[in-house]
């Protein structure tokens, strides 16, 4: 039997790592490295570090991960085929090394259940699956800001670019979380009278801050986006969109 250990690292600290999910690693037989291309080397590179670090002795197993069809006007059907896509991955590295069964542990960027897609992926395998939760991009963001993510009493709604570009300010919200959002996504709202805290790297020492009024602080944020990606090959950043109270 295999028991998939989905393990939280937060978004880029080492610090993250919570005492469960040290524990979970040290107790592993193998550990997935997803390589995600020579511009995006730092991620694997980060896990890799968490390991040596605390000392595990699994058999760590890089494996390529797939890329999701760019363009494919059937949005779901395509993250459905990448997903199957990359639970094959995953099936041929833990038969290659534990054909006999064994526990495997998956570090995931953030927290395995805020949109990330390993539990769906896992869904897959005929595996035992355990969460041991991380620290979420929106509280990295939350805390690099120091402010509360609700006002007083009020909801908060978490959503994705894409949503936030095609349905515009989810009705009766007044503070929004947006996630997954590669094009700027705030540009499609009206900008006065909202304000923006946004992250980017979060918790990384290229970390990237600001915040202010969307019509004064959008345009930085665009620039430095774009300025962050080209230095890197890669940007993980959220942002939290307020009217004021």
């Amino acid at each position: 039997m295999i028991e998939l250990v989905l393990i939280g690292i937060g978004t880029g600290h080492p610090d993250h790592l919570t005492l469960e999910g040290v524990h979970a690693l040290q107790e592993a037989d193998l550990v997935l490295i997803p390589m995600k291309g020579e511009d995006k080397e730092d991620l694997a590179g980060l896990r890799q570090q968490m390991l040596a670090r605390h000392g595990v002795r699994a058999v760590p197993a890089p494996f390529d991960l797939p890329q999701r069809e760019a363009g494919d006007p059937d949005y779901l059907g395509a993250v459905e085929r990448w997903h199957d896509a990359i639970s094959r991955a995953w099936a041929d590295r833990i038969a290659r090394h534990l054909p006999g069964g064994g526990r495997v542990a998956l570090l995931v960027w953030g927290d395995p259940m805020l949109y990330d897609s390993s539990l769906r992926i896992a869904a897959r395998l005929p595996v035992r699956v355990r969460v041991i939760p991380g620290i979420t991009a929106i509280q990295a963001l939350c805390a690099a800001h120091a402010i509360p993510l609700n006002s007083l009493a009020s909801p908060v709604t978490i959503t994705t670019g894409r949503q936030l570009r095609d349905h515009g300010w989810p009705e009766g919200a007044r503070r929004v979380v947006v996630m997954l959002d590669g094009a700027c996504a705030f540009r499609t709202l009206p900008a006065s009278n909202l304000l923006i805290w946004w992250g980017a790297f979060l918790g990384m020492p290229q970390q990237i801050l600001d915040h202010g009024p969307l019509e004064e602080a959008g345009p930085r944020i665009v620039a430095a986006r774009a300025e962050a990606r080209a230095a890197h090959g890669w940007i993980m950043d959220c942002y939290l969109l307020a009217r004021p109270d």
